[in-house]
């Protein structure tokens, strides 16, 4: 697991042992920026369900201003940090270790990317899509970035979000939602 390009380019990023955490592969993870990559600098980045930190670590590398990581495990927060600091953009982050969805609730600033994902598994890819909108944390045009299994369907949302794109990488598929700008649309 490396950062694909930006300040950071070919760092590789320090891992947890064993099968509680998933990393993004480095092919999803390069499909992800490419179809995002103008929507990065700058911008203030969430991470949910962070892990390792990849996700966040790519944003920042690629230029984002901030970013927020949050993940329940202390190991988890732990590698997070490790991997900021071996980047050297632990400076542009905040490091949260705490429940995903508790951290949502409590949430009172506004992302202009966050990316979800969660243990396939579970059902906190559709709790996370439907607490994001009832907040409300998303910038104008902003977008939210799910993984999920091949066989797991996308959550509905209602407007002004919406799911702009889809993508299957074999067993992975990934989305973008984005938050239109304006009033809600019919």
């Amino acid at each position: 697991m490396r950062v694909i390009t930006g300040i950071a380019r070919g760092r590789r990023l320090k891992e947890p042992q064993g099968l509680e955490t998933r990393p993004t592969t480095d092919r999803v993870k390069e499909g992800i920026f490419s179809s995002i990559q103008f929507e990065i600098e700058g911008r203030r980045v969430l991470d949910l369900f962070g892990g390792t930190g990849q996700m966040g670590i790519e944003a920042l590398s690629r230029g984002a201003a901030h970013c927020t990581f949050v993940d329940l495990r202390k190991e988890a927060v732990g590698i997070i940090r490790e991997n900021l600091k071996l980047t050297g953009l632990e400076g542009q982050a905040t490091v949260v270790q705490g429940d995903a969805l508790a951290f949502l609730t409590r949430c009172r600033e506004k992302y202009d990317v966050i990316f979800l994902d969660p243990p396939y598994a579970s059902d906190l890819l559709k709790k996370a899509m439907e607490t994001i909108p009832a907040i409300d944390i998303v910038t104008e045009n902003g977008i939210i970035v799910c993984e999920n299994g091949s066989t797991t369907g996308w959550p509905e949302v209602e407007p002004p979000y919406r799911l702009q794109k889809e993508y299957r990488y074999g067993k992975v598929r990934t989305a973008l939602y984005r938050r239109l700008a304006g009033p809600p649309q019919p």
